[in-house]
């Protein structure tokens, strides 16, 4: 007589030669989001190091990024929002974005990385959507300019943090606020975005306002 087993539940991981996990898999399209945001964050991060060493350097240097009253990335980097912990903000977001840019360079590989791996990038990417956020209210409401290439920084790090939160979270299916992360990602950024384009709208509007 035949004996019923219960079905598994939630994907599994599979194993390897020895019988290790072989890692979580990644479709295509993650796997190159996660390498081209690191690309662009890491650019993003460079250039804003370089322009804040030529201002070090050069008192009288205008940044590339300085272009007009409310986009005036010379404003903000020399505030001491811009160096929170000693050093220039950007120097994070170069070791960070390197780590990312790796990571995406495996995955497009289809080199399987360990599902503690992913949990720890996560945390990682997730302290970043922390900092940038309070950085978008000094920016906003405290600094009173933007800044266009932290700006950059911005609009990859939370796309980001979802394409990575929706590896991370894949063995937990089963997980309705998991599922429902998965199911509504594209959502979630689509309204991230708007909110932050309205709010940039709205505090500078007597400066756009100039312009029509």
């Amino acid at each position: 007589m035949s004996v019923a087993t219960p079905a598994s539940v939630g994907p599994t991981e599979p194993a390897d030669s020895a019988g290790r996990p072989a890692g979580v898999p990644v479709r295509a399209t993650s796997a190159w989001w996660v390498l081209i945001a690191g690309v662009i964050g890491f650019v993003a991060s460079a250039t804003l190091t370089i322009e804040k060493v030529e201002m070090l350097i050069n008192p009288t240097y205008v940044p590339s990024c300085s272009i007009n009253p409310v986009l005036s990335c010379g404003s903000v980097m020399m505030t001491h929002q811009a160096s929170v912990f000693g050093f220039p903000n950007p120097l994070m977001g170069i070791a960070g974005f390197a780590v990312v840019i790796v990571t995406g360079v495996l995955a497009v590989a289809k080199v399987r990385l360990p599902h503690w791996y992913w949990v720890g990038l996560l945390a990682g990417v997730s302290l970043g959507v922390v900092f940038i956020h309070w950085l978008i209210y000094q920016t906003l409401y405290v600094i009173g300019a933007l800044c266009p290439y932290c700006m950059v920084v911005w609009s990859v790090t939370v796309p980001l943090w979802v394409v990575v939160a929706s590896i991370a979270l894949r063995p937990l299916a089963g997980n309705a606020v998991a599922r429902g992360l998965y199911t509504w990602r594209w959502s979630i950024v689509t309204l991230w975005y708007t909110a932050v384009i309205l709010m940039i709208l709205v505090r500078f509007w007597s400066y756009w306002s100039t312009l029509i």
